[in-house]
C-alpha cells in the first residue's frame, strides 16, 4: 500500500483539520521532493496492491506535475499486482480535458470526488469553492470519460442542514446512480476539530450545528436509502455496491503495513508508526538535503491490540477469531467473554470465524471497543 499526500487546496474548508494549505507557489519543488522521497524509500514496501493520492486536493497539481509524480511511482515501485489506484478530486478540477488526460496518461482506475453536499446552502456554510451544479456535472463527466469506479464524499450534520435538505442530497444521488459508475459513498458525520475555522465560528456563535437527534435521523435515513439501493455498509462511514469497497482504506482497517510519502504523511510497518512532519518548507528543504524530517514511535503489544480492536469493530467483518488467536492469543478468552454481553445487547453477532457488529453495533463501535482496550 502506498499513500501520497498532496496538501494543496484552492482554499481551506471551514471544517478541515487535515494538513493542507491554500495556494501553491512551491508546488513544483514539492513534486520534486515527493519523487525524491519515493526514490529514497521505495525499498520499504514490496509489490503494491493499492495506491492512493490524497490531500488536500491532488488534482490541484495539474497535469504536468501530477504526471511527474505518477511517473516516479511507476519507476520506483512494482505495480505488477496493482488492483486499485485512487485519486481524490474536487468537482471544480474535473473538466473534460483533465478527465481525458487522467484516463490516457495515468494508472488511476478510481476517483474519489469530494462533493460533501449537493445543496448550495450547505456548501457555502463550509466554504467549499464549488456549487451543487458543478458537483453533479463532475460526476457525470467522470462517468462519461470512462471511469467506472466512482466514490463520492458526503457530510451529515452541517451547519443549517435539515432533514429535508439531507433528503435532497440522497435524491440527487439517486439520479446519478443511473450512470452506472457510482459504486461507493463515504458519508461522515461532521466533527469539529480544535483550531479549525468552524471551531472558531461555533465558539463565537456565528454558526450553529443541528441537534443530535436530527443528525441521528439523517443517519437512519441514509441507512434505509443504502439498503434499498444495494449499498452495503462495510465500515461505519463507508457504503459500497457488492465488490466495490475501497481496497486501500480497508487495508488500514485490517492493520496492514503501508508507506506514506509527502509532508504530513504516515507510514506503518506492522510495529512502528512514522509520520513526516506537517511542514511544507521543512519537508522540501529536508528532502533536498537527503534528510526527511519525521517523528516515529514503536507501538507496544497493548497498543497494537488496542488498534486491532478499534479498527476491526468499525467494520462489518468485525474481529477475526483466527487473526485474534494468532496475534494476541492471551486476549482471545477475554475477548470472547466480553462479547457475550455485547451479544445479549444486540450489538455483536458471533459466527464461526468472527465477532462482527450488528447494524446497531456499528453505531456504537467505539463503545464496544472501549470494553476491550488494554490500559
Amino acid at each position: 500500500m502506498l499513500y501520497i499526500h498532496i496538501p494543496y487546496c484552492h482554499r481551506k474548508c471551514s471544517y478541515c483539520a487535515f494538513y493542507s494549505v491554500a495556494g501553491g507557489s512551491d508546488m513544483e519543488r514539492y513534486a520534486d521532493a515527493l519523487c525524491e522521497e519515493m526514490r529514497m524509500r521505495h525499498g520499504e514496501v514490496g509489490r503494491l496492491r493499492t495506491v492512493y493520492f490524497g490531500g488536500g486536493t491532488p488534482t490541484r497539481m495539474g497535469r504536468t506535475l501530477l504526471g511527474h509524480v505518477v511517473e516516479a511511482v511507476e519507476r520506483w515501485f512494482d505495480l505488477g499486482g496493482l488492483e486499485e489506484a485512487t485519486i481524490e478530486a474536487n468537482p471544480e478540477d474535473l473538466t473534460e480535458d483533465f478527465l481525458a488526460w487522467l484516463q490516457e496518461h495515468t494508472f488511476f482506475n478510481r476517483l474519489s470526488i469530494g462533493v460533501q453536499s449537493f445543496c448550495d446552502d450547505d456548501l457555502r456554510a463550509i466554504n467549499r469553492i464549488h456549487d451543487a451544479g458543478q458537483a453533479v456535472g463532475a460526476v457525470r463527466r467522470a462517468a462519461a470519460a470512462g471511469f467506472s469506479n466512482l466514490s463520492i464524499d458526503l457530510i451529515m450534520g452541517l451547519p443549517g442542514q435539515s432533514l429535508a435538505s439531507w433528503k435532497r442530497n440522497l435524491d440527487v444521488v439517486d439520479t446519478l446512480l443511473s450512470l452506472g459508475a457510482l459504486k461507493h459513498i463515504s458519508c461522515y458525520e461532521l466533527t469539529v476539530e480544535e483550531g479549525t475555522i468552524l471551531d472558531r465560528q461555533l465558539k463565537s456563535g456565528r454558526v450553529r450545528l443541528p441537534e443530535e437527534d436530527d443528525v441521528a435521523a439523517e443517519y437512519e435515513m441514509l441507512l434505509r436509502w443504502c439498503r434499498s439501493r444495494g449499498f452495503v455498509q462495510y465500515e461505519v462511514s463507508n457504503f459500497a455496491l457488492d465488490g466495490w469497497h475501497s481496497r486501500h482504506n480497508s487495508g488500514y482497517w485490517e492493520h496492514k503495513p503501508y508507506l506514506g510519502v509527502g509532508a504530513g504523511a504516515h507510514s506503518f510497518d506492522g510495529r512502528r508508526r512514522r509520520w513526516n512532519l506537517p511542514d511544507l518548507k521543512a519537508y522540501i528543504d529536508g528532502v533536498a538535503r537527503g534528510v526527511i524530517p519525521y517523528g516515529d514511535e514503536v507501538l507496544s503489544h497493548d497498543d497494537l491490540f488496542n488498534e486491532f480492536v478499534m479498527t476491526a469493530l468499525r467494520t462489518s467483518r468485525g474481529i477475526d477469531k483466527q487473526c485474534l488467536a494468532t496475534r494476541f492469543p492471551e486476549e482471545a478468552a477475554r475477548v470472547a467473554a466480553a462479547m457475550e454481553k455485547q451479544k445479549t445487547l444486540g450489538l455483536i453477532e458471533e459466527t464461526e470465524g468472527s465477532f462482527r457488529p450488528t447494524p446497531k453495533g456499528l453505531l456504537q463501535a467505539d463503545g464496544i471497543a472501549a470494553v476491550l482496550l488494554r490500559p
